[in-house]
């Protein structure tokens, strides 16, 4: 595979919040991401339909249970492998470059990535906070890595 060929991931297999998902959903298939995962079969409920706003017709979804993530992360060799986290050694967004095969892994609303998930990536990105508020919402954070890696590779 080139390297010079764009292809992002998203991974929401820890993303429990329904509307969470397919607000992701929804940003993946408008800045054009290869592929979401999910951790179960979300997207025929009425929830997430009306907050994808039929993103979910475009959008390639696949699923991984959080309770198989480390496995099929271990399986994932082909991409680099990045956790989108608050970890205190990850690299800052504003100076990370993508690399056009990236698998970006987001986590749990409120828990974020558990150390073990984030031990099995490549390496840990964060997102630069200058308030109070400890994290973004995961929709959000996930929107602002798309963003960027869009930015660096369209």
């Amino acid at each position: 595979m080139q390297e010079s060929v764009p292809r992002l991931t998203v991974c929401a297999s820890l993303v429990e919040k329904i509307a969470n998902q397919a607000a992701l959903c929804r940003t993946c298939e408008v800045l054009g991401v290869e592929r979401l995962i999910l951790p179960a079969p979300t997207i025929s409920a009425w929830e997430f339909r009306k907050i994808a706003a039929s993103a979910q017709q475009w959008q390639t979804v696949d699923y991984c249970p959080p309770e198989e993530l480390g496995v099929w992360l271990g399986q994932q060799t082909d991409c680099r492998r990045v956790a989108l986290t608050v970890h205190p050694h990850g690299q800052s967004l504003g100076h990370y470059r993508f690399a056009a095969n990236t698998l970006l892994i987001l986590g749990r609303e409120l828990t974020g990535i558990p150390d073990d998930v984030v031990s099995r990536c490549d390496e840990a990105l964060t997102i630069p906070q200058y308030g109070q508020v400890e994290s973004l919402n995961v929709q959000t954070a996930g929107a602002i890595a798309i963003y960027e890696y869009n930015r660096q590779w369209r």
